[in-house]
């Protein structure tokens, strides 16, 4: 319980902290995102300039067709893997925004805890039930945010499952479309 001047310090500094650890994780998220992109960018740009030089340098409708089908594999997969570090990224922010705060509700519930003890202990007598109560709703409350928690955790872990069973799936079809189109012969 806060009841002192040092522990409204103690407690404001702990909140402060928590935004600070929270603007750093976004800060941090940020700088990885605009680094991703400004390689992805680059590798473009290069990758634009060689395939456009292939392009013009093209005789024939056999080698067009073999230009035009090794276009679409390389691409794909650099489009997936893109996909993958922007996940990745945006999964270990998330996952340092829900750390930071699991630590905020774990200090609240302690300070609640503390307070609901603290009354208990000093209630006139005759107020049992009433502190009870409190007792009461407080563990059904962290039972019901345990629950909550578990259950978000297992939804993130099957969408990161059903995530890369999806861009693995994505990734076969498209090679499967790509290998009859490098197997053609021209007319």
């Amino acid at each position: 319980m806060i009841s002192t001047p040092a522990q409204v310090a103690e407690f404001q500094k702990s909140q402060l902290d928590a935004l600070f650890a929270l603007s750093h994780t976004m800060f941090e998220a940020t700088e990885k995102l605009v680094d991703l992109n400004l390689a992805a960018t680059r590798a473009l740009l290069e990758e634009s300039a060689e395939k456009t030089q292939a392009m013009l340098g093209v005789k024939d409708v056999q080698e067009l067709l073999s230009v035009g089908s090794g276009l679409a594999q390389p691409s794909l997969d650099k489009v997936v893997s893109y996909n993958r570090n922007v996940y990745g990224i945006a999964s270990g922010a998330g996952a340092d925004f829900s750390r930071i705060f699991e630590t905020q509700i774990a200090q609240g519930n302690k300070q609640v805890a503390e307070m609901i003890e603290f009354a208990s202990k000093n209630t006139p007598t005759g107020a049992e039930p009433a502190v009870s109560m409190f007792k009461s709703a407080l563990a059904a409350a962290n039972t019901a945010y345990d629950t909550v928690a578990k259950a978000s955790k297992q939804a993130v872990d099957m969408a990161e499952s059903n995530l890369n069973a999806a861009t693995a799936a994505t990734v076969k079809a498209a090679s499967n479309v790509v290998k009859p189109i490098k197997g053609r012969k021209a007319a």
